[in-house]
């Protein structure tokens, strides 16, 4: 028996139950061999529309590519799901006796609602000159992905966005810039991601090795 399992499954069940629908507990599973199904335990998966057996975020890559010592938890931040709704998030690590995160706890809340109220309500007791100095915000949410093949795709386009221009413009060094960027975030940590960035960047696999060493 998993008694630190089944005390998280305890403890998003009463989450779920405390703060209703809009509230999304999941699990994953970083002990669980098979990536590609990281998910064991869900409440509330219509928030994001991911179910038991899906695959990781990129929050799961990224602690599985990063030094555990190095990782603390993420708390109050926002995501985004497919068709637009954003999220207020927490993430929790879970680490077992040797300090090893063999759990990822996390909290997803709809709050797409209330910031379409608090936008009515700003809009009707702002004045001309709060208006015109307010500022827009910088946070750009996270897209909440089903699949390590979704999630490979949009951390692929991260990349290109963050050289600022199309692969087929791309110098050696914007290639080694897009190699890096997934590499610290997790991608190569999907199975057959190396063929794919090789492919879309045009280099061997043994470039895209030698561009993920220069980091």
């Amino acid at each position: 028996m998993n008694r630190k399992l089944d005390f998280l499954k305890q403890v998003a069940h009463g989450l779920a139950a405390q703060f209703g629908s809009s509230c999304e507990v999941v699990i994953h599973d970083l002990t669980k061999k098979d990536l590609d199904k990281s998910i064991v335990y869900i409440e509330n998966g219509q928030v994001s529309n991911r179910h038991t057996g899906d695959g990781p975020s990129g929050i799961v890559l990224e602690t599985l590519s990063s030094d555990p010592e190095k990782i603390h938890d993420k708390l109050a931040y926002l995501t985004r799901t497919d068709d637009g709704r954003i999220l207020k998030s927490s993430t929790l690590y879970i680490r077992d006796e040797n300090g090893k995160i063999v759990y990822i706890f996390s909290i997803n809340y709809d709050i797409t609602a209330l910031l379409a109220a608090e936008t009515s309500i700003r809009g009707l007791i702002n004045t001309e000159s709060e208006s015109e100095s307010e500022e827009k915000p910088s946070d750009q949410p996270q897209k909440i992905t089903h699949n390590v093949n979704e999630l490979l795709d949009m951390l692929i386009d991260q990349a290109i966005a963050k050289v600022g221009k199309p692969v087929a413009l791309m110098t050696k060094d914007d290639k080694v810039t897009v190699v890096q960027y997934l590499n610290n975030a997790g991608a190569f940590l999907i199975t057959k991601s190396g063929d794919k960035v090789s492919s879309l960047l045009g280099i061997s696999k043994f470039t895209l090795y030698s561009y993920m060493d220069k980091g």
